[in-house]
This record gives structure tokens, C-alpha cells and sequence, in this order.
């Protein structure tokens, strides 16, 4: 699997966006979020990868400054009220850990963490203790991730041994008291 399979399994896990609409106020836009009813300057989403429903059809650019978004080679400006998708960011951290776990054990992992209704997206909080150590030396330790998709918590411990063989086993426990343990060894 290359870089870019894992990417679009990445991308096309659930709540993968922030999903709301604009409203133009006192020469601002403005973006109100669909599930939170939040609002939240839309220029701090400058240059990043939004979708906008235009015929109902997602149109895939970057938002541009002052509401205009890049779409291909049509630029266009935002509607009031227009319904937008903004790509949520991983934290640095879980990305870093997610390019570092072999094919085998990053999609056990993925499969596993959906199948308990989790997205990669839903991680709130990750700990990689493979960013502190050489990888050219055999390492060995625990990796901490927290998830929260809005009805329950899931607590990750991801144990790693790459010595003489390598091994990813990973702990999920749901605050539901729900428990499940995958390990892969190569």
C-alpha cells in the first residue's frame, strides 16, 4: 500500500469534515457549524481545502481571502447561506504515528477503530513515543491515543516492539467498559 491508498482511506473516513454554512455579517463571513451551532470567522480557514454544495454537487477547491474559493481554474466567491465542508486536520502527532505503523498493522488498526463506530478523525488527544526514538535501532514502548465521537470515549494503547520481530499490539477500551486487543507480528 502506497502513500497515497493510505491517504484516501484517511480521507474517506466519517466526520472527515466540518460541515455548516456562510453568512456574510458587518463585511465578515462567517461559518456556522452544523452539528455545534458554533460560529467562527471563516478566514481562519484561509487556504485550506473546503467543499461547497453548488446544484447539488460538492465542488472541491481552497478558500481564497475575502470569500472567494479556488476551485480548479474557476475562481468563484461564496453565497450567503451556501452549505460548505471544511477537512478536518489530524493531530500532528496521530498523523506522524499513523505513517510510521506498517500496511498490515495500520489497516487492522483502522478496520478495528471502525468497526467500534470511531473515525481517525474522532482522535482528541495522541502520545507518540516513536517520535522520541532512533527507528534505525531496535525500539520497543506504549503509544497513548484518546477518541471521543460524541456518544462514547475509546482509550488506545498501542504497545510496539520493533526488534528482532515486529509487533503492534493495540488495547481498546470504550468508556462503556467494552474491551478489544489486536496484535500484529511480522
Amino acid at each position: 500500500m502506497n502513500r497515497q491508498q493510505r491517504l484516501k482511506l484517511i480521507e474517506d473516513q466519517l466526520r472527515a469534515f466540518d460541515a455548516g454554512t456562510t453568512e456574510y455579517i458587518n463585511q465578515q463571513w462567517v461559518f456556522f457549524d452544523d452539528e455545534t451551532d458554533e460560529a467562527s470567522l471563516l478566514e481562519q480557514f484561509t487556504n485550506q481545502e473546503i467543499d461547497v454544495l453548488r446544484k447539488d454537487i460538492w465542488l472541491k477547491g481552497y478558500l481564497l481571502e475575502d470569500g472567494h474559493v479556488q476551485c480548479g481554474n474557476e475562481l468563484f466567491a461564496l453565497e450567503d447561506g451556501e452549505s460548505i465542508r471544511i477537512r478536518k486536520h489530524l493531530i500532528y502527532a496521530f498523523e506522524r504515528l499513523l505513517e510510521e505503523l506498517r500496511e498490515e498493522a495500520f489497516v487492522h488498526f483502522l478496520n478495528t477503530l471502525n468497526s467500534l463506530n470511531f473515525s481517525i478523525h474522532d482522535c482528541i488527544y495522541c502520545y507518540n513515543h516513536l517520535t522520541f526514538l532512533n527507528p534505525d535501532e531496535g525500539t520497543s514502548g506504549v503509544n497513548f491515543l484518546i477518541f471521543d465521537n460524541e456518544e462514547l470515549i475509546c482509550s488506545i494503547q498501542h504497545h510496539f516492539d520493533y526488534q528482532s520481530s515486529q509487533s503492534d499490539r493495540f488495547e481498546f477500551t470504550l468508556s462503556s467498559g467494552k474491551r478489544t486487543i489486536i496484535e500484529k507480528i511480522s
